[in-house]
């Protein structure tokens, strides 16, 4: 039996049981014409760290490493500023023992700021996979921080310089901001 104005090879007339628009999964975004995301709704956390913020980390174990290369190099000019100060003559003159002398202070400072600032870089390196916003917080404060103190020594700190300034950037931007405040269960 054959029905008028029907072609067997084209769409179907009227609603047919299974056919049609495809269903469409709820959003957890919210209700918003088209499936998307609410203008203004939060971004979704994200479940794997992003590109930028794993750059930070690695940044933060280079400048670990390259500070206890400085720490090396630091302690043993100590050592022969100290040796040098022994083996002074006694008839040296009182500037010459007082410049060894805040030398050695001098490079006694250097050390413990570079003890510091190593500990804090791997701790927030560290940190980074489970940190929330005080880890981001604290990474900015050390790029800072580190920034600040690498241009005292402009010419030799230039790659602390640089990779400080990158670690606030990577930190800061809004796929960092999302990873550190998503929600740990």
């Amino acid at each position: 039996m054959s029905y008028p104005n029907q072609n067997p090879y084209g769409q179907p007339q009227g609603p047919q049981p299974g056919y049609g628009y495809p269903q469409q999964q709820p959003s957890p975004y919210g209700a918003f014409p088209g499936g998307g995301m609410m203008p203004g709704a939060p971004a979704p956390y994200p479940t794997v760290m992003p590109g930028g913020v794993k750059a930070a980390r690695v940044m933060l174990f280079v400048l670990a490493g390259l500070n206890l290369i400085g720490l090396v190099g630091a302690v043993a000019l100590l050592g022969s500023v100290s040796k040098a100060s022994k083996n002074t003559s006694e008839y040296a003159s009182s500037d010459s023992i007082m410049a060894m002398n805040f030398g050695k202070g001098l490079l006694i400072a250097a050390i413990v700021l570079i003890v510091i600032f190593t500990g804090a870089a791997i701790t927030l390196g560290v940190q980074f996979a489970n940190g929330g916003s005080g880890v981001r917080v604290g990474a900015i404060i050390f790029g800072v921080a580190n920034t600040l103190i690498s241009l005292m020594t402009f010419p030799i700190g230039l790659v602390h310089t640089a990779l400080g300034v990158m670690i606030i950037i990577f930190v800061s931007k809004d796929d960092g901001t999302a990873w550190f405040n998503r929600p740990r269960y």
